[in-house]
């Protein structure tokens, strides 16, 4: 029923979205809404059909929704809906280096090597690593973690889809990634910078939460700069 719903929402009409008013499908409940650099901003949320630990993320630009992603307990992306046109990624069962966000926290790095399927037919592979720099930092009063993070994803042929470098930033109790500052090569060669860093975090009964229209960039990608819709990866992949 959750996922029934998820869809419903995602193939619904067009139609312009009122600040504050987005309702989490129904059984789940938001507990985090984050404004971003790079026009975006996230609702996080959790679904009590779901296994423990799993929680799901819905990303609005200046149009509406246009993301969900779900990752499990040890910050894993599990699956993920893209809109116009809808199409569902998932996780392949088989995979050559889990994520692991216990190792990352354990060891201080954490590499990852799996592919992804998508309904359209398509199919991928991820192959990087996320660690630790020993930096903390300070935004809207949450203390984060820095990282670096190196990836490159290919198709099935081995051609490369796109590769990113750059930081992110964690939170350990939360269990959760957020993008950062880096360069992103969309296949072309060429490296582009990108940055979907958080500005603010809002919980439930402040102001601002549940809201779906983003605040930050966006006046800068109206004049032509390069949109952060699918933050840096794993970010995108593991959040």
């Amino acid at each position: 029923m959750r996922k029934l719903l998820i869809l419903t929402l995602m193939i619904a009409p067009a139609s312009p979205i009122l600040a504050g008013n987005w309702t989490a499908p129904e059984g789940c409940e938001v507990f985090m809404t984050v404004q971003a650099k790079a026009c975006r901003v996230s609702n996080h949320y959790r679904c009590a059909a779901d296994p423990a630990g799993d929680q799901w993320r819905a990303d609005f630009d200046q149009e509406g929704v246009f993301f969900y992603s779900r990752i499990d307990s040890e910050g894993q992306w599990v699956e993920s809906y893209t809109l116009n046109p809808t199409v569902r990624q998932v996780l392949d069962p088989v995979r050559a280096d889990s994520a692991s966000f216990s190792e990352l926290l354990a060891s201080g790095i954490d590499t990852w090597d799996f592919g992804m399927t998508r309904d359209d037919g398509s199919a991928s592979g991820a192959k990087g690593y996320d660690r630790l720099t020993g930096k903390t930092v300070t935004i809207d009063g949450i203390t984060l973690q820095e990282t670096e993070v190196d990836f490159i994803e290919t198709d099935v042929m081995g051609n490369t889809l796109r590769r990113a470098r750059g930081n992110e930033y964690i939170h350990p109790d939360w269990r959760l990634f957020f993008a950062g500052p880096g360069e992103t090569d969309l296949g072309d060669g060429q490296w582009r910078p990108i940055d979907g860093s958080p500005v603010e975090f809002i919980f439930p009964g402040e102001e601002g939460f549940l809201e779906t229209q983003p605040k930050y960039d966006c006046d800068v990608l109206s004049a032509g700069a390069m949109p952060a819709q699918t933050p840096i990866l794993p970010a995108s992949l593991k959040e």
